[in-house]
């Protein structure tokens, strides 16, 4: 039987369903998240969102050098993604998840919308599942909120911002500012702070946009968002609770969560 937690009388308690148990701890559905070997928020962040029922187990893509600091070692980072997940598939999926959710977005906005759909397939196919992007995951958020035109703040190099740029077009949002950090290794943009976040949000804010996006898995924004979409006014939307909000959706998971901005807690 599967169980959702309901709340009644200010008490929470169990509702069974017909669906057998197959983890005591992932009774609702078992997670796999891959994500690089260099990432340090994406655990984090999806422990913040923690959902009864919902487990998730992590898969990190080996990266031998996490140099990002022009374009040229943009791209051989995706090289080295590319190289690298199949095998960080194939040993997370020995704890048998449900569902592959991808911890990382640079490359599944690479090629566009065309190059999203082949990278979901080759995920499906390597895993055997169904499978979250953080690319869909912002598109179909972007339907859900009435979103048309937005500007979008990623820790990339210009090559990579002009994936995301491509693939959004395509999908058929406008794409008003993008802004890329250049962060200049993959783990610094861990190291980017709140303070400027919040200046880069104000910065590319405004009236002829509807929402911010924000890509880039280890970049944390999952407070500065919330806490933006107050004083800005319209959705902020941080990749990690995006992704998280269409993997429990796309499972049937209506779990509304306070506190990582409107689409968790509306939506």
């Amino acid at each position: 039987m599967d169980s959702a937690l309901k709340q009644s009388c200010g008490c929470y308690f169990y509702e069974w369903k017909e669906r057998a148990l197959t983890d005591s701890v992932g009774y609702r559905r078992k997670f796999a998240i891959i994500m690089p070997s260099t990432n340090t928020v994406v655990e984090h962040d999806y422990s913040a969102m923690k959902i009864p029922g919902v487990t998730c187990h992590f898969g990190r893509i080996y990266l031998e050098d996490g140099a990002a600091g022009d374009n040229d070692a943009f791209e051989q980072l995706i090289s080295q993604i590319r190289a690298s997940t199949a095998e960080a598939v194939k040993v997370v999926m020995t704890c048998k998840p449900d569902y592959l959710v991808m911890g990382m977005s640079a490359e599944t906005f690479w090629g566009g919308k065309a190059g999203n759909e082949a990278f979901t397939q080759r995920m499906k196919d390597l895993s055997g599942v169904e499978v979250s992007t953080g690319a869909d995951a912002c598109h179909k958020a972007a339907e859900v909120l009435g979103i048309k035109r937005i500007a979008v703040i990623t820790p990339y190099q210009p090559v990579a911002d002009d994936q995301v740029y491509t693939f959004f077009s395509e999908t058929g949002l406008e794409v008003v500012r993008i802004k890329g950090l250049k962060c200049e290794t993959a783990t610094a943009i861990a190291e980017v702070q709140e303070d400027r976040l919040i200046n880069e949000l104000k910065e590319i804010d405004g009236d002829d946009i509807d929402a911010i996006v924000q890509v880039g898995t280890n970049l944390s924004m999952l407070r500065v968002a919330a806490e933006a979409e107050r004083w800005l006014g319209k959705p902020v939307l941080a990749i990690n609770a995006v992704t998280l909000w269409h993997a429990l959706r796309a499972n049937g998971i209506d779990d509304q969560i306070a506190g990582f901005g409107q689409l968790l807690g509306k939506h």
